[in-house]
């Protein structure tokens, strides 16, 4: 005897449109719209600015000599790298910024560090760690000229006569520290200034060390320098990278310091203080939009690896979370 099941039929549902509900894209725009100032402004401030630019580096243009200006393509490009004067100031950059990051970097570390242990009175020395940070570049860059580096009132002659004084050396040597070694006194105030910045960022991933795992290895046995080399310093490597790339990104646009100290002088001429020669002196501004292309682009590729890094960091503190 055969049964048979009878089958309910299944009621049909309607096929997708694949349009949106009217009233979504709606509330899309409406929390939108509050930003579109603020993204209109950014585009007539910044990319119009620089669409400008990049369309005058094809021209060579001098302001002096308005009617011989003509389209010359990537010529102005070939003379950024050709040109002997702007090839030392793209190797004066690359010198100047990594100088000035390896050891912001390492003295950074160094007082980073200091300031995760526990001791009295913390708070006020990572208070005046911070400060050369906060202080205007400019008026940075004047206290290094005049109140340490000049020769007849500064502050490093004056410790070197005081030192002398006390060995019984009567002749010490009083050296001209922006003429005798400009690029070093550039560095040297330009590390003081971005050593703070570097501490905070390497101070934060000390902080944010897993306790359990420290503990742990203090209990097998671990000494000091066993555990920095094999848990601090790979726990460290994404905020190095990241104080690395950001200290490059702001250093390789400097112009204050070298402005200030030795007005590019003596082989201290890097890149933004050349646009700054090229355009306002020279008047060459088909050249000078293109070395500050340039700049720009070199910028850019740096910036995205630092946002590749800070997103990195955001994924491994929210999957630990």
């Amino acid at each position: 005897m055969t049964t048979t099941t009878a089958v309910r039929p299944t009621p049909s549902r309607p096929a997708p449109s694949g349009k949106r509900p009217t009233g979504s894209g709606a509330k899309a725009w409406a929390t939108r719209a509050p930003l579109l100032p603020a993204l209109v402004f950014l585009i007539v401030v910044t990319q119009l600015p620089f669409v400008a630019t990049l369309v005058i580096s094809f021209f060579d243009w001098n302001s002096l000599k308005p009617d011989q200006r003509h389209f010359t393509g990537f010529a102005n490009y070939g003379s950024v790298f050709t040109d002997p004067a702007l090839r030392d100031s793209v190797l004066t950059t690359v010198l100047l910024t990594a100088t000035v990051v390896i050891v912001s970097v390492v003295l950074g570390l160094a007082f980073a560090l200091l300031l995760d242990r526990t001791f009295f009175g913390r708070g006020f020395v990572r208070t005046l760690l911070i400060t050369p940070f906060l202080i205007v570049p400019v008026s940075a860059a004047l206290l290094w000229k005049h109140a340490l580096y000049n020769p007849e009132y500064g502050l490093f002659n004056g410790a070197l006569t005081w030192f002398g004084n006390l060995f019984g050396i009567d002749s010490m040597v009083q050296p001209e520290w922006t003429s005798e070694m400009p690029l070093m006194a550039v560095a040297a105030a330009l590390v003081w200034q971005w050593t703070p910045f570097m501490m905070l960022i390497l101070l934060a991933g000390l902080q944010s060390r897993p306790a359990e795992m420290m503990e742990a290895a203090r209990l097998d046995g671990a000494g000091a320098w066993q555990m920095f080399r094999f848990l601090t310093l790979p726990h460290l490597r994404r905020y190095l990278e990241l104080g690395v790339l950001l200290g490059s990104v702001y250093i390789v646009q400097n112009f204050d310091a070298v402005f200030t100290i030795t007005a590019g002088g003596l082989g201290t001429a890097n890149l933004p203080y050349t646009v700054y020669e090229t355009f306002y002196r020279a008047h060459e501004y088909g050249l000078a939009s293109a070395v500050g292309v340039v700049v720009v682009i070199g910028t850019v590729i740096i910036a995205t690896f630092a946002l590749r890094v800070v997103s990195s960091l955001f994924r491994e503190e929210a999957s630990r979370a």
